[in-house]
């Protein structure tokens, strides 16, 4: 989780300005988010799209260039983030907690990952709310995501690979589907 924190103000402004893609989905929830226009970005790929930290340490800038103040320091890898812009080698990212700053590309991973979301959440055999159970989730806890398909993403905790329903996790698109 971010450590560091400071000016918020600026990013906002800055964000405004230097706007790259139409961006609709302003909620934090997979499920909840509306209709999300998607485009190709700079590097070819889909914006907005997940990804997830490549490092132990990354600091998240107010702009795109290393001379811009930075707004968090995020020392957790693998940690997902929406990028919902780009330029250059730099991608505007935002995480689940709405924080939005600029990350350079070479920090982030095309790797899936989620964080479970909400109440303790159960990681079960099959995606089948009757489905034996394998492990009890808090909030908070990181996931590999293996694939998704409709309502049900298949995630690894510590090691054991299970199901979980999507709306449990932050780390996709509603409808998503990841192979």
């Amino acid at each position: 989780m971010p450590v560091q924190k400071a000016a918020r103000g600026l990013a906002g402004i800055f964000a405004a300005a230097m706007l790259m893609a139409t961006f609709t989905a302003s909620n934090t929830n997979s499920q909840s988010l509306p209709a999300v226009r998607v485009v190709t970005g700079e590097s070819g790929l889909p914006v907005p799209r997940f990804v997830s930290l490549a490092t132990d340490k990354a600091n998240l800038r107010t702009g795109p260039g290393g001379r811009y103040p930075i707004l968090w320091v995020y020392v957790r890898r693998n940690l997902p983030l929406e990028v919902t812009a780009e330029y250059g080698v730099w991608r505007r990212v935002r995480d689940m907690d709405g924080a939005v700053g600029w990350m350079h590309g070479r920090l982030l991973s095309g790797r899936r990952s989620a964080i479970v979301t909400g109440s303790i959440r159960v990681l079960r055999a099959k995606p089948d709310a009757a489905a034996r159970p394998l492990l009890r989730l808090q909030p908070g806890v990181l996931a590999k995501v293996h694939g998704c398909e409709s309502a049900w993403c298949r995630i690894e905790v510590r090691g054991k690979k299970g199901w979980l329903r999507r709306e449990s996790l932050w780390g996709t698109f509603a409808g998503e589907k990841i192979e």
